[in-house]
């Protein structure tokens, strides 16, 4: 997606919390493809010197991108649903979302052995990233940027950029999230 377009997302009416999590599985990849192969952040990867000789993302950018996506994508559900009375049937779409990024990873090399040590990096960032959204979207970049780099003093410099991309990408999914029903299947 390119910064400032806006996706079209039409809603069903309903969904069951697994439906839910599917289409938003789908939705965290499409994001994470979006990341990578947007022009600003190769930019801002480059200027981070992240970027490895064959312009493509070097070191931790790969996980650390797809667990940002991860958490923003978790967290505007946690928003939509916290005051709806379906806080149940949001955690379980939720857990599907996880279910189904987990499975894709190992259908696309990584060992199932990883599984847990990656689930507990993904615990840690969010943890991490809902203590910095307590504060500003540009502490949720820095901290992103800091994990990306294995620097945690390095999370000034395209901070703000960070946090505004993700912003446009994830921002008008609210309006879905407003739109659909969770309903037990």
């Amino acid at each position: 997606m390119i910064a400032g377009q806006e996706p079209q997302f039409h809603a069903p009416a309903s969904m069951t919390p697994e439906q839910l999590g599917d289409h938003l599985a789908r939705l965290v990849w499409e994001s994470f493809s979006d990341f990578m192969t947007d022009p600003t952040m190769a930019a801002l990867l480059t200027r981070l010197g992240l970027m490895d000789g064959d312009g493509s993302p070097a070191g931790r950018v790969d996980e650390e991108a797809l667990i940002f996506l991860l958490w923003a994508h978790t967290r505007g559900v946690q928003q939509a649903y916290r005051d709806r009375g379906t806080a149940d049937l949001a955690r379980r779409a939720l857990d599907a979302l996880h279910r189904a990024v987990f499975e894709d990873l190992v259908s696309n090399g990584m060992n199932r052995s990883e599984l847990p040590l990656f689930e507990q990096r993904v615990s840690a960032r969010y943890a991490r990233y809902g203590q910095a959204s307590e504060i500003s979207d540009e502490s949720v970049g820095s901290t992103v940027v800091a994990h990306m780099t294995g620097d945690g003093g390095a999370g000034t410099d395209g901070a703000l950029e960070l946090a505004t991309w993700a912003i446009s990408v994830t921002g008008p999914l609210s309006d879905f999230y407003t739109e659909v029903e969770l309903v037990e299947g």
